[in-house]
């Protein structure tokens, strides 16, 4: 009998212990099939990721075909995550995105910051001028020259123009500097060759400006790689063994061939061999057409509507208690409410985004509070427009209350109504007639206001305007105009509702 339950206890051990297993496996399998999210920008992106010009709901750009060629290397799925280029290394080190891979360059400041694999790409420098300059040849002849460089902030060629004491003008997308090199505003511009292949070679500048040419040979090296969180050294690891892979077998010169990226200064990556012959892309000036961009425009727009929306219910939950404090509290929470009022009137929204979203984090893990303070994109936009518009609609409220004459209280007070019942039942119905056209338009700018959250990651409709017409200027125009017609959708309609309400509420 005792053997025959030391048997069972023996085998319930051996299951027990498979299941263990199996679960462990499981749990192994789901880590490494768990999306990776990918870090980018699509705004100004070409030709790194951009919308497809025929399909604006697919990505495309030799940064998307290498992706691509990763997650089959890697075999884990990878989804995309829009960020703002500027922020990218915060949102890696936030674990917003789990890697960064948006023609980064390996810059000390960086690498200080984050985890950088070894390079996918060498770029060069390239000058670009009018096909018509004839005033100089080379960068030192236009600096002879006097000449103004268009370049972007914080790069390889700020800093060798700024070495070189060469007056620049610097610009926070790359589209922008071509375009102003074509109307003359600058003399030329100084940028990644892979962006003045696409640009200017390609002309992708309007097809009504004058063409563009490159200048003096290309100048300069620098190095792009992807980007990780510090001390996430085992995903590198494997990035770095699925780059070798896609260098050895010939598929990174493939995408690069492919978009007409391919240079000499690729070898050093490469161990020599035998690679596919070059393909060419499909011709870009094919028609295209307006409906796809509508579409991420309408969820552009619902976007702006819920981050509206929600963040003025805040607001208005949070005005007319500090109104009242303001105006009926003691001292000291007087002092405070006008503090409130004051703070946040007058300083900048976006500070309190920047703050809300990039500072609390920092603020815990630096004090070591033990509780996450970190937000959501979105939670961190309908707080911090909520916050700052709070402040502005509790003065409204207060200049509300504040012009029903006093009588109003004294005869109340007469009749043995307290305070409190006369101030709901007479003295806010009436406040509100007074609130209610400000308040409207307090709604209507913040429809405007709203699209500061883009800097935090979030893509509402004039993010999305900007990314759709920098990727195809073509349809800038019919872009716009729809742009144009979803706000004035969303925004006209308060002042009717407005209107209705005074109307009929004044005859209360």
């Amino acid at each position: 009998m005792a053997r025959l339950l030391i048997a069972r206890i023996f085998r319930l051990q051996i299951l027990a212990f498979a299941a263990v297993l199996l679960l462990s496996a499981d749990r192994l399998i789901a880590q490494d099939s768990k999306p990776l999210k990918w870090g980018a920008d699509r705004e100004g992106g070409a030709p790194y990721i951009f919308p497809d010009p025929r399909d604006p709901n697919r990505d495309i750009g030799f940064e998307v075909d290498l992706v691509k060629a990763l997650e089959k290397e890697l075999g884990r799925p990878i989804v995309f995550e829009q960020y703002e280029f500027e922020k990218l290394t915060d949102g890696v080190q936030r674990g917003d995105i789990d890697f960064a891979l948006n023609g980064l360059e390996i810059t000390p400041d960086r690498a200080e910051q984050v985890l950088f694999s070894k390079p996918y790409y060498a770029f060069r420098l390239q000058l670009v001028q009018g096909k018509n300059e004839d005033r100089f040849t080379s960068l030192q002849g236009l600096k002879d020259a006097g000449g103004t460089v268009g370049t972007l902030a914080n790069t390889a060629a700020s800093r060798y123009l700024e070495k070189r004491g060469i007056k620049m003008k610097t610009y926070s997308g790359q589209v922008e500097p071509y375009k102003e090199l074509a109307q003359g505003v600058v003399d030329g511009v100084l940028l990644d060759q892979p962006i003045a292949q696409y640009y200017a070679k390609k002309s992708q500048v309007t097809p009504e400006d004058p063409p563009l040419r490159f200048a003096d040979p290309i100048i300069g090296r620098g190095y792009y790689a992807i980007a990780f969180k510090k001390g996430n050294d085992d995903l590198k690891q494997e990035f770095d063994a699925a780059l070798t892979r896609l260098f050895e077998s010939g598929k990174l010169r493939e995408i690069y061939q492919k978009w007409n990226l391919w240079t000499d200064g690729q070898e050093e990556f490469l161990p020599s061999g035998t690679f596919l012959e070059h393909d060419q892309r499909a011709d870009d000036d094919a028609p295209t057409s307006t409906g796809g961009y509508f579409g991420l425009l309408l969820q552009g727009a619902w976007m702006t509507v819920k981050i509206t929306f929600a963040s003025f219910a805040l607001a208005v939950l949070l005005a007319l208690p500090i109104s009242l404090c303001r105006m009926y509290g003691p001292g000291p929470i007087r002092w405070l409410a006008t503090g409130y009022i004051e703070f946040f009137r007058g300083i900048p929204v976006i500070l309190v985004l920047i703050f809300l979203y990039y500072g609390l984090p920092e603020i815990a893990a630096a004090y070591d509070l033990g509780v996450s303070l970190k937000l959501d994109a979105f939670t961190a936009a309908v707080v911090g427009l909520g916050i700052s518009y709070a402040a502005y609609e509790a003065e409204i409220y207060r200049a509300g209350i504040g012009s029903i004459p006093d009588g109003q209280w004294e005869a109340a007070d007469s009749l043995g109504m307290s305070k409190a019942l006369t101030f709901r039942r007479i003295i806010l119905p009436q406040a509100i007639r007074v609130i209610l056209p400000p308040m409207t338009n307090d709604l209507v700018a913040l429809f405007k206001d709203s699209a500061v959250v883009s800097l935090i990651a979030v893509v509402e409709l004039s993010k999305q305007y900007m990314i759709l017409t920098k990727s195809d200027s073509r349809h800038l125009v019919a872009i716009s105009l729809a742009t144009a017609t979803l706000y004035l959708l969303m925004s006209v309609p308060l002042g009717f509702l407005s209107r209705y309400l005074e109307s009929r509420w004044s005859h209360g």
